[in-house]
């Protein structure tokens, strides 16, 4: 294979998928660099870390374009006792991955009888984003959230990933998914060292908040239907999933504060 030259005007530039267009014009119609119509897209998570372990978020928004598909999906899960998972991107893919990754965790524990260290269940996640990367280049990319608790180090963890399989770990927090921006800033302004649990959740809720009033595809509070974003932590006791009841008292204390209605929520 040549390498391909093109005029300045036309250079794809850094974009791989549009190189591809561009060098086989008549080539495979699948290859999109944008979701696929009819797509299910997982939208906003986040997670940071606080002084006994890690909180992990997600809004409850499935898009299909600018249509809400699904007002309650899930995309916070444990992945096994000590660790959380949270998806973002095409749906779909990403629930089976989630199941994928929890089979083979169990699997390892029973066949070992010891469990993967959190380093170990970060590479092994890792391994599954990769083999998604085919996928990924139809335009069905997952990008998953994993953050733990190192029973080894005895601290919180975050781990994040890139379409390739290449695994980053996070200092303190971060946030993904299409209003992921958002989060990851309202998260910054409100971190620091020592955080304790409620401060930690509260600034969760807080990322989501700002999330939702800034980005359409995220999911507010959602009070007539009483769906909330799902809040989780992860310690030293393991996976722990806050009542819906405390997730809504946290979006009513920030909504009384600011005197509005729920930002991106369904209210009518």
């Amino acid at each position: 294979m040549g390498l391909y030259l093109f005029p300045p005007a036309d250079d794809p530039g850094p974009d791989f998928v549009e190189l591809l267009r561009r060098a086989h014009p008549g080539g495979n119609p699948a290859v999109s660099a944008t979701p696929l119509a009819g797509v299910r897209q997982a939208t906003t998570i986040a997670a940071l870390r606080y002084t006994e372990g890690v909180v992990v978020a997600g809004d409850r928004r499935a898009t299909e374009g600018p249509a809400i598909a699904h007002r309650s999906i899930e995309k916070v899960f444990p992945a096994d006792r000590f660790s959380a998972v949270a998806i973002a991107g095409a749906a779909g893919p990403a629930i089976e991955m989630v199941r994928l990754f929890q089979v083979q965790l169990e699997h390892y524990e029973k066949v070992e009888g010891a469990a993967l260290t959190l380093e170990g269940k970060a590479n092994q996640l890792s391994q599954l984003v990769r083999d998604h990367l085919q996928m990924a280049m139809q335009g069905l990319g997952v990008v998953p959230l994993f953050a733990g608790w190192d029973t080894i180090r005895r601290t919180g963890r975050i781990f994040t990933y890139d379409l390739t399989g290449g695994r980053y770990e996070e200092t303190d927090f971060h946030a993904t998914g299409s209003g992921g921006r958002v989060a990851e800033t309202a998260i910054k302004l409100g971190f620091r060292e020592g955080l304790s649990r409620t401060e930690a959740v509260e600034l969760a809720v807080q990322s989501l908040y700002e999330a939702a009033d800034e980005d359409s595809a995220t999911g507010g509070p959602d009070l007539v239907r009483g769906i909330y974003p799902i809040i989780a932590t992860v310690d030293s006791t393991g996976f722990t999933r806050l009542e819906d009841a405390e997730v809504a008292e946290r979006f009513a204390a920030i909504l009384a504060r600011r005197g509005q209605t729920p930002a991106g929520g369904d209210s009518r």
